[in-house]
Parts: C-alpha cells; structure tokens; sequence
C-alpha cells in the first residue's frame, strides 16, 4: 500500500507496509527484507502554518506519515557498531575468496540486549551479499554446474529456545524451504548439501546464548554449530553476553592469534577434526558517557535523530541542548534500542497532545515499553533493565507578591502623654 503527502500534487510516497513483515529466516523474506531496506521514504518537514492550512483528512494523512517516519528511523552508525561491521565484512570477504578446503574461522557478536546486535550483523552481511551477487552477475551470470539454482550466500536464522541437533537441523533447512529428514544422521547430511549446493558463503545464528550446556542436548547443539565451520561458509554467532555465557568453557584464548579456539569434536569428518574450529569475539557496547569521546558520539547520535523527527514545534538542540543528553542518557542507559523506543513513543504522544516538541516533562511521562518479548528469552539476556523514568525538572515557584496592608487594623493608638 502507498500514500500520497496530502493535498499536495507531490511524488506518492510509499510508507505502509504492503504484506506483513519479512521473515528474514527464510530466503524469500530476507532477500525481500534487503531489497527495501534504507528505502522508506521519511514525511516532508512542515510548519505549523503549512499543517494547519491542510484539511482534516490532509492532517490526518500527514500525522500517520509522521509516525511512520518515527517508528523507522534509519540506523545510525556508532563507533561501536562500525567496529562490528568492519571485523563482519572483512571477515566475510576473506573467507569468501579462500581457495583452500576446511574449517573457516568464524565470529561471535556479543553485547546486552536491545543493543542492536542482530540489525548490525545483519545490514553488514546485506551489503556482503550485494557484493557477492554482483561479483556472481558479472562472473557467473547463468547457472553454475554442481549448484542448485536457488543462489543463497547469506543465510539467517534464530536459535530455538529448546535447542537440540535435530531443531537446529530442521531451523536451517527451514531457510531454505528443504524437506525433513527423519533422522539425525540425514538432516545433518542434508543441512551440509543444502549450505553446499546454494552456494551458501555465510550462516548468521542468532540467540546462541540461549544455550544452557548444563544440558546435554545444549552441549550437543553447540558441537554441531562448531562442525558447521567446515563447510567453507562463515559462521556468525549473535547473542547477548556471551562471555558470560559458559559458551567460551570449552575455548582457550590464542594470544597470537587474537580469537577464541575451541577443540574438535566427534561429529564432523575426520579431515576436518584435525582443525581447532575459530572465533573472533567482538562486543557491541552502549554508548559510554564518561569520556569526551563517548559524550561526542552520543550527542553526534541524538543529532541524527533530532534531524528525523518531524514534529511541528521542533527546534534546533531539542535532543542535543542543555541538560537533555545526560537526561537521554540516563533513561536508557545509553542502550540504543531503548532510546528509540523512547523517543518513538513520545514523539506519538507530542503529536498526540499538540505539544509538538520533545520537552523534559513529556519524556518523563513515557515509560519506555518494549512491547511483545514473548520470543525472547530473559535468562539469556535479551531483555536489558529498563531504567525508570526520572521526574521532570521542578517548575520555579512564582514569587507571591507582598500583601496590601495599608486598610489592615494595627489596634488603638496609645495616647501620648502631654
């Protein structure tokens, strides 16, 4: 579905979703998912005198424009996460252009929840994929013997909360759209064809701290994911606090290396047990508000988005002036997730009371609510602590003026002695 900016004879505007969302565990949805991604296109800036000249069906259009440009506000980068995506894509491109057969080493994503883990590997492993595809075009432009014609180079799937060989199994042929086989034995022989034959270059594993391996089924499933690294296909592991996971128990530190090595195990080949299977780990951390550093990439980051939003009564410094970052900062803990929620929310409700503008008292008023966590799992940290909301700045009381006493009664007058 598309709008068109009201009562103007403008280009139309495509800001609703036609369909529900894209599933991007499946290869239909991602590739449908990267095709749009960065293509919204925001609401025009208006005055208070240009909204108010529109007509009430006009207004109403322009609002819901409004909020849709506030509810998909473009993702930022931050220091922290062009650190993820520099490692990601370098990683990436290295591994796709090794001759050699075996083990490729692979990443870990670590960082709290809400912290944009899961959008940043993903955009990273887009723009790897546009590459690829257009290297792929160019070289290869018809089919390629030995390969099925589904080309698939990046694949993305979430964990299951109950993990074990055979769900993982069936998760990844899930991506895409392959049959089940019966027994372990054939799905893991069927995910390997299936990560072969779609030329498959990376595999993204979200939630992989929900791991416990207290659980027998849970240490099985992590051997699995390890004997997956000789495919030739990266592997990309994303999870909230993985250090303190237990995932890294069974790794030791390479110093000379600078990754995570992990020992081989009985499930893959022999060949390919003959190499320690890989990890670099890199975190993805909040904003830091302690250095001058820090406090520059976030005022940098509240200037984005005050450059996003569309309210009526904005003002230049609305996010960035005063006292207003270490406010920001301190409901959401400098998380970025929680921020956007934030402001997504009060800025539907400036809209919403007329107030227009983004002040200390409506912020103040707007719990930040994280909506439906039913997919998530609190134990393994996807749900961060939601700062409470701290109270508006006091109001200066008015100075009462003197009362008038001229008509009070002071009493009798003693009398003078004469």
């Amino acid at each position: 579905m598309t709008g068109r900016p009201p009562d103007g004879g403008n280009p139309v505007v495509p800001f609703l979703l036609a369909g529900p969302q894209p599933d991007r565990t499946r290869w239909e949805g991602w590739q449908q998912w990267r095709a749009a991604r960065g293509t919204f296109t925001p609401a025009p800036r208006l005055s208070a005198a240009e909204y108010q000249a529109l007509s009430l069906r006009g207004r109403a259009l322009h609002d819901l424009h409004r909020t849709a440009t506030h509810v998909n506000l473009r993702l930022q980068e931050t220091p922290m996460s062009r650190k993820v995506s520099d490692l990601m894509r370098g990683r990436l491109q290295n591994n796709a252009v090794k001759f050699a057969p075996g083990t490729r080493d692979g990443l870990m994503i670590s960082g709290g929840g809400f912290q944009g883990k899961t959008e940043t590997a993903c955009q990273a492993a887009a723009e790897f994929e546009d590459l690829w595809r257009d290297i792929h075009r160019q070289l290869a432009p018809g089919p390629v013997p030995g390969t099925r014609d589904l080309f698939v180079p990046v694949a993305y799937c979430r964990l299951p909360v109950k993990a074990t060989p055979k769900a993982l199994c069936k998760t990844i042929l899930d991506i895409y759209g392959d049959p089940h086989p019966a027994t372990l034995h054939d799905l893991v022989r069927s995910v390997r064809d299936a990560v072969r034959d779609h030329a498959t270059t990376a595999l993204l594993i979200d939630d992989i701290t929900r791991l416990r391996l207290h659980r027998g089924d849970d240490q099985d499933t992590l051997d699995l994911i390890r004997e997956l690294m000789d495919l030739g296909a990266t592997l990309v592991l994303i999870g909230a606090g993985i250090p303190g996971s237990g995932l890294l128990g069974a790794a030791r530190p390479d110093p000379a290396a600078g990754q995570w090595a992990f020992p081989a195990t009985a499930h893959g080949d022999a060949a390919a047990t003959q190499t320690s299977r890989r990890f670099d780990l890199v975190d993805l951390d909040p904003f830091d508000y302690t250095t001058p550093a820090g406090i520059s990439a976030f005022l940098e980051h509240l200037a984005g988005i005050e450059d996003q939003l569309r309210l009526l009564r904005a003002a230049d410094g609305m996010l960035t002036a005063g006292d207003m970052p270490e406010y920001l900062f301190r409901r959401s803990h400098g998380i970025v997730g929680l921020l956007r929620r934030l402001i997504e929310d009060s800025c539907a409700r400036a809209i919403a009371t007329g107030e227009e503008r983004l002040t200390r008292e409506l912020l103040a008023g707007t719990p930040v609510r994280l909506g439906n966590l039913a997919d998530l799992d609190p134990d393994a940290g996807e749900i961060p602590d939601i700062p409470a909301g701290d109270a508006p700045p006091p109001r200066p009381k008015k100075k009462r003026r003197p009362r008038n006493t001229v008509f009070d009664d002071h009493g009798t007058r003693p009398a003078t002695g004469g």
